[in-house]
């Protein structure tokens, strides 16, 4: 592919953005070593193209480098940009632009010619000897049109357009749109360096179809559809071996490294086993199966190729992090009216019906896995434009994750924020909101370049000229991407003192084992003492609400919060289970007190409700049920007037058992928990 790139050289700040970020000039420029990229400047005090040379005019346009391959003095030439000391006219560096295209590569050229403007579109174009400037533009874009040049234009606002003619402005955008309706052309609009970088793109991914065929609805009902991809991770690129072994005069070489394996005896190491006395073998427990080729062939699952409805089910069902894989887009065959109407009536019933649809796909013929799969519909809101569906791979069991978190609501009061810490928090998240209401978004995916990639070939435009170059500095426009705006957090250093202040920080000067490691070492007869605790790094900080995490036994005065500092303790994986026994024994001492008092009562109930809370926290929802459960036994209560108490106070508070709906642990049922209380039992 060909790119003709269009610089526009208008203002300081523009420049700078260029030149503060080097990898600009080379991650947007090589992607094939067969590139080639020529670069025209506007608004240059001097004047240097062919143009002017042949039929006069198109001053202040000047060809920095004719139409070449990328190579070194390009890219010093690039970050070496002066400013821009007169008003340039775009439509004048365009035509310069198409004039090298035309005469450097034929009509019969078969690669891909487009040109790139970039520009704050702020100076005013001239008038025309004759028309108006929209036939100027109309004639421009006609000419594209027939040589097959595709046009993209680059707007740089955002600072640079503070103060400029809003007259100026509408005309350049109204020009510049006139492209995108005349010819193969887009314009698109940045805020700063960073999206600039994301926006000029010279690697255009042609859609390639990964299916073509039938969605089949039913047995008499198709429809034909294409699938391609919308999204795809960029892999990082594959470094090949390379050998330095081949003579330095040998201009053939190729410097490919090949590799070899060879399969030994284990009986007789200098015995070679060759291919067809080898076979590929699974542990299955302690044993190794062999399975030969032949029988895997056989064993494996081989579906016929096609995607078929399963069924619908509520969007609210499939939650988004059931979404696995890259995301694909499914259009109707392109030309075929009648399959276009039927994708459409289909995603706006699902639309109007809130409703998804669940399919199963094979992609091509042979394929060994199937694809179960969400179809969101994707209504366009261009009328040039089909509705369309978009497909995500869901999850089988197998692929699930569960990570079981209790309910933030569960937790004990003392646990949760306070109106002020709350209020903090919520200041925070808002300075930090990337898409505020009175700004333009920032980080939009598709204008933020990965920095990794960026700053991989930046360095590797560096080796390319220097071996020994040593690794920079991250880059201030990549920095932009992976930190926040250090302009945002300087403006608001109020906003996270604020939240600083709001929790209790202390320096924690010992950092704890995990607890796999604790339980390794009490398993080897390890002391806590002696090895529980590893040297921390000085800035190692915790939040701690109080010391009274240390407490190992649950008092008479405050058995409430001696249980919740217990319960929390992470020095060892016995105190969950220390806490729970010790706050049963001091429930079960508080019922079976003589003589029988309220203040026995209500502590008893308020450790029963700490109890509980901390045994779905925990998952240990077995445990309070099952304690429950004893505590009901009239026969352990004995007095059942006191027992028939106990109950209605039980009932008055919803002191139940802990269903599967609170802790997915558990085995009992919601209703089963909400009947157990219902019905006081009868003295015998």
């Amino acid at each position: 592919p060909i790119f003709a790139l269009i610089v526009a050289v208008v203002v300081h700040l523009f420049i700078n953005c260029l030149i503060r970020s080097p990898s600009f000039s080379v991650r947007q420029l090589i992607y094939h070593r067969a590139d080639e990229v020529g670069f025209v400047l506007f608004g240059t005090e001097e004047t240097d193209n062919e143009l002017t040379n042949e039929v006069g005019g198109y001053e202040h346009v000047t060809v920095l480098r004719n139409m070449k391959v990328v190579d070194g003095d390009l890219v010093d030439g690039v970050q070496q940009l002066p400013r821009g000391t007169v008003r340039g006219d775009y439509l004048d560096a365009i035509v310069v632009g198409v004039d090298m295209l035309i005469k450097d590569y034929k009509v019969s050229f078969k690669g891909r010619k487009r040109i790139c403007l970039i520009t704050n579109a702020q100076c005013p174009v001239k008038d025309p000897d004759e028309g108006t400037k929209e036939d100027q533009v109309s004639m421009i874009a006609k000419q594209m049109d027939e040589k097959g040049i595709s046009f993209e234009t680059i707007v740089v606002r955002g600072l640079l357009s503070v103060g400029a003619d809003k007259r100026t402005l509408e005309e350049n955008d109204h020009l510049l749109n006139l492209f995108s309706i005349k010819a193969s052309a887009k314009i698109v609009q940045v805020q700063n360096p960073c999206s600039l970088m994301g926006a000029l793109r010279t690697r255009h991914i042609s859609p390639v179809t990964i299916f073509r065929g039938e969605l089949e609805i039913s047995l008499k009902m198709k429809i034909k559809v294409w699938v391609y991809k919308k999204t795809a991770e960029e892999k990082f690129p594959t470094l090949k071996k390379y050998s330095d072994k081949a003579p330095p005069t040998d201009k053939f070489a190729t410097h490919d490294v090949k590799v070899d394996y060879e399969y030994q005896s284990v009986e007789d190491p200098d015995k070679v086993v060759p291919p067809e006395q080898r076979i590929k073998g699974y542990r299955y427990g302690p044993q190794v199966v062999p399975i030969s080729s032949a029988e895997w062939d056989a064993v494996k699952f081989k579906p016929e190729k096609g995607v078929k409805l399963l069924g619908f089910a509520d969007a609210s069902n499939v939650r988004r992090h059931y979404y696995v894989k890259d995301v694909n887009i499914f259009i109707a065959e392109p030309g075929d009216t009648r399959d276009t109407l039927a994708v459409s009536a289909l995603a706006r019933a699902m639309k109007e019906m809130n409703k998804v649809a669940i399919v199963r796909c094979v992609w091509r013929q042979g394929q060994q896995n199937v694809a179960v799969g969400v179809l969101t519909p994707n209504i366009s809101e261009n009328d040039n434009t089909a509705d369309s569906f978009y497909f995500n791979t869901l999850p089988f069991i197998e692929d699930v994750r569960e990570f079981q978190f209790p309910s933030f609501s569960n937790f004990p009061a003392s646990w949760q924020p306070n109106d002020k810490q709350q209020e903090a928090a919520d200041e925070l998240v808002k300075m930090l909101d990337l898409a505020p209401s009175s700004k333009d978004d920032v980080l939009l995916p598709e204008f933020t370049p990965n920095p990794i990639l960026e700053r991989f070939y930046r360095f590797l435009e560096l080796k390319s000229r220097e071996a020994d170059a040593a690794v920079p500095p991250l880059d201030g426009t990549l920095r932009r991407i992976t930190e926040p705006d250090p302009e945002l957090v300087a403006k608001n250093k109020y906003v996270l003192d604020k939240f600083r202040s709001s929790f209790e920080v202390k320096v924690n000067p010992k950092l704890k084992k995990s607890t796999q490691r604790v339980m390794e070492d009490n398993k080897a007869g390890g002391s806590d003492e002696e090895d529980g605790l590893l040297d921390a790094p000085p800035e190692a900080l915790a939040v701690r609400s109080s010391d009274d995490t240390h407490v190992d036994e649950i008092g008479d005065s405050n058995p409430v919060q001696d249980f919740e500092a217990m319960i929390s303790r992470r020095d060892s994986p016995d105190w969950i289970g220390k806490a729970i026994q010790k706050m049963k024994n001091k429930i079960s001492g508080l019922l079976l007190s003589r003589p029988y008092q309220e203040i026995n009562n209500s502590t008893a109930l308020d450790c029963l409700e700490a109890l509980r809370k901390g045994c779905i926290m925990e998952q240990e929802p077995k445990q309070y049920n099952d304690f429950l459960r004893e505590c009901i036994d009239e026969n352990k209560l004995g007095d059942h007037n006191i027992f028939s108490r106990f109950y209605r106070d039980l009932a008055s508070k919803g002191l139940t058992l802990i269903s599967k709906t609170e802790a997915p642990d558990s085995e009992v049922p919601e209703d089963e928990a909400r009947r157990f209380l219902l019905k006081e039992p009868k003295e015998e």
